[in-house]
């Protein structure tokens, strides 16, 4: 189909509205990660990676968990679901990354989930209708481990996440941990959970990076703050991450040092890791993958010999070694 010039502006000004900078390391360098060695090790399995993904996000996983894996120097077991939307080169591209990973179809959740959620009618109908409700109730369905490492597809690590690993690690440790948000990000308010549920909610938990004890997400506990007055009707993304808080702060739960917070600044120094939420996703390209790649990350990787993988219709160039 020939663009009109109108549309041929709207697309280079789409591609290009961040700079060239962007535009090279989102759409030249970026690719180059799946012709990296697979992660094929024998998982540890007392912990699982449980993440959502989509056709806009499986390519940003795939750097998210390998610079995880490679910062953290953990093979803790996979498991990653797809929201309906991957096309066969992205499943089977994350499947050939991360041979040992199970991967969930939507189709085989919704079955399973709609099952499961028979009893609990707010749940079923959140999950029915909010595509991210998925990260609240087919987590933890699908979970093989008693502590789950909570995770998003915008995350890249820099170096070794030791906070966080000595409290997933710690067999004694007994709280749900997260990163903290900018500010709270909630559809209710603090005051509304004390008076009519009694417990403290708390403050900017971002469900980005976490970990989730299993008996910490109840569906008991889920179906009764769904039925809290507004908590399903505010922004779309943010009733699963007033889920997790509600139910982490009735567990008992705490937020990572301040080295993991959320913040919307350009910068990595000192970070150990950053999330790139939506509001500064073109500086995981410019600012976290360059970063990445000027410290070498893709030339410290075993190199696949298929020269010819495409993504997206873009040729993929060999490493510069």
């Amino acid at each position: 189909m020939r663009l009109t010039p109108g549309a041929l502006r709207l697309r280079l000004h789409q591609k290009l509205q961040h700079g060239l900078r962007v535009a090279w390391y989102r759409d030249v360098v970026r690719p180059r990660i799946l012709k990296s060695a697979p992660i094929a090790e024998t998982p540890d399995r007392r912990f699982e990676i449980h993440v959502l993904t989509s056709r806009h996000d499986w390519l940003n996983l795939i750097w998210s968990l390998k610079s995880f894996y490679a910062a953290s120097g953990r093979r803790y077991a996979l498991c990653i679901h797809e929201d309906g939307t991957l096309d066969s080169f992205a499943l089977s591209s994350l499947q050939q990354q991360f041979p040992t990973a199970r991967i969930i179809r939507r189709h085989e959740a919704d079955q399973r989930l709609a099952q499961e959620l028979e009893a609990f009618p707010r749940s079923l109908q959140f999950r029915q209708t909010n595509l991210l409700a998925l990260k609240v109730f087919d987590f933890i369905s699908f979970l093989q481990a008693d502590r789950m490492v909570l995770f998003d597809s915008d995350l890249l690590f820099f170096d070794e996440p030791t906070d966080y690993l000595s409290r997933l690690e710690d067999g004694n440790y007994r709280l749900n941990a997260f990163n903290a948000d900018c500010e709270s990000a909630y559809t209710v308010d603090a005051e509304a959970v004390r008076t009519q549920l009694g417990f403290e909610l708390l403050a900017r938990v971002n469900s980005g990076f976490g970990v989730i004890h299993r008996d910490s997400m109840r569906p008991e506990w889920i179906e009764e703050f769904l039925a809290l007055p507004g908590l399903a009707e505010g922004h779309f993304w943010r009733i699963e991450q007033t889920l997790y808080a509600l139910c982490g702060s009735r567990h008992g739960a705490e937020l990572l040092p301040q080295a993991y917070d959320v913040r919307l600044e350009a910068g990595i120094p000192p970070r150990i890791f950053r999330h790139y939420v939506g509001a500064i996703r073109h500086l995981m390209y410019g600012e976290g993958i360059a970063h990445l790649v000027q410290d070498r990350f893709l030339d410290r990787c075993q190199w696949t010999q298929d020269p010819g993988a495409r993504i997206s219709g873009v040729q993929l160039r060999p490493s510069r070694r």
